[in-house]
This record gives structure tokens, sequence and C-alpha cells, in this order.
């Protein structure tokens, strides 16, 4: 090894630590639109707010809804973490400890929730039977995601539980796909109707899933890289 080799090791390191921490913060922003609305719907189911046609369902049962947002908000920013990868080595490190204690029943409880609502709730203004019957085919696909990560990880399945991991969390953060593509739509064009905002939402879980897709298959090409 030369000094040039010497003196750019460390800086290559650094380099490396900083890109490690580029998905994770890209995640983060992603999931701040729907996690600061969770917290304004908090507030104001918490701060008496008046009955409008928004809100009604969640004042009349809150409880589904408060599970809901405090289940996806644990889960969409912790959970963006455990794509780092100096986070995920130790056998008692924190990708094991969270996602055990924190990761898995909140991925749980906010799928769950959701399908809930999804069953239960009236339809608010802009939805429709097929925005429900998405929220329930996604929500189960979320569980089975999360189900299966697990079954995966008791058998050693490293591969297949990051897989079925990253499945499950791609549609858990799927709200704030969904935001960046509703709201400058609506600031551009005006309110969406109840077929376009379908569609949009669908296309958006769709879109979650094609990048997980892809980042489970580059997986896949690193470790076979790795083997040879």
């Amino acid at each position: 090894m030369n000094d040039a080799q010497i003196t750019e090791t460390p800086r290559s390191q650094r380099s490396r630590t900083r890109s490690s921490w580029l998905v994770p913060t890209g995640l983060i922003l992603l999931s701040l639109i729907p996690v600061l609305a969770g917290a304004a719907r908090v507030g104001e189911l918490t701060g008496g707010a008046a009955p409008t046609v928004h809100n009604a369902r969640f004042l009349d049962s809150p409880v589904p809804v408060l599970a809901h947002i405090v289940g996806a908000t644990i889960f969409s920013l912790v959970g963006a973490f455990q794509f780092v990868p100096a986070l995920r080595r130790g056998r008692a490190g924190w990708h094991r400890v969270a996602g055990r204690i924190l990761l898995l029943p909140a991925g749980l409880l906010a799928a769950l929730s959701g399908m809930w609502m999804a069953a239960f709730y009236p339809h608010p203004p802009g939805d429709g039977l097929v925005m429900s019957l998405l929220r329930l085919f996604f929500g189960a696909a979320m569980v089975a995601g999360l189900v299966l990560g697990i079954r995966a990880i008791s058998r050693r399945d490293l591969v297949g539980h990051g897989s079925w991991m990253t499945r499950a969390y791609a549609i858990g953060v799927a709200a704030g796909t969904q935001a960046l593509l509703l709201i400058p739509g609506a600031m551009l064009f005006g309110p969406t109707d109840e077929p376009s905002r379908t569609v949009i939402m669908g296309v958006a879980w769709l879109l979650n899933l094609a990048v997980a897709e892809g980042i489970i298959r580059r997986r896949a090409r690193h470790a076979a890289r790795s083997v040879r």
C-alpha cells in the first residue's frame, strides 16, 4: 500500500459513513408530512375541536386513529434507522433490539388499526369503496410482510428477513409518497375527485413497493459479488 492509498483510506471511510446516512435521512424527510399531520390530528382530538365532515369520525371513535398515529410514527421514524449498515451489526445491536421492541409492535399496530378504520369508519370526503378496499389490501400486505419477516429471521434466513421487512416498511411509509403526489397536484389543479385520488393513492403504494424491490435486488447482487 502506498502513501496515497493510506491517506485516502480515512477519507473514503468518512465518505461511506456519510453516504450510509443518506437513505435514513431521506426516509425521515419522506415521513415528516404524515407525522406532522398525525401530531396535528392528536392536538385536534385532545383539544376539543368542533366536529366537521373531515374529523367527525375521529371524534366519535378516537382510539383507532390515535393507535394508528402512534404506530405509524414509530414505525416510519425508527424504521428509517434500520437501513444504516453500522446499526445492523452485532448480535445485541440496535437493529435486533429496535426491531423486536419497537418496530414489530408499531408496524402491526399501524397496519391493523388502519384496516379497522378502513372497514368501520364512514368514508371521508374524497374516498369511496375502492379506496377502502385498497387500504385493506395494502394493510393486509403490510401485516403479511411483517409476519413473514419474523418467520424468516426465526429460520436464520437473513436475506428473506430483510426482503420482507423492506416491503412492509415501503407500504408503511407510503403516506409520505401519497402526500408528495397529492399536495403539488392540488396546488396546481385544485382538489382531486374520488377516482383521481384513488388512482394517485394506489400509485404511491406501488411506487414504494417498486423502489423496495429495487433495493432488494441490489442487495442480492451485492451478496452474490461478495460470495464470488
